[in-house]
């Protein structure tokens, strides 16, 4: 799943930009600051900043860069499918 979190200061541009570009994943307003709770929270530092969570909700990756990203993601997937039907 990919979540996206935005700090553009327009709430409807947003909107529209997501209409727009047809984004197919979900996407929060920050409330229009990159100082947002959302940020806040998770340490953002840097844009973008993408964390991979494994199955269980842990950040397993943070910061992977691009040529990096699809060996984590397969990774995960292949940690995943060794565990399933495992209890």
């Amino acid at each position: 799943m990919l979540l996206g979190i935005n700090s553009d200061e327009d709430r409807d541009e947003l909107k529209k930009t997501i209409k727009k570009e047809n984004l197919t994943w979900r996407s929060w307003w920050d409330a229009g600051s990159i100082d947002g709770p959302i940020q806040t929270e998770w340490q953002v530092e840097q844009r973008p900043t993408i964390y991979l969570l494994d199955a269980k909700g842990i950040v397993r990756h943070k910061n992977v860069d691009e040529d990096e990203l699809k060996e984590a993601i397969d990774g995960l997937l292949k940690e995943l499918a060794g565990t399933s039907g495992k209890r």
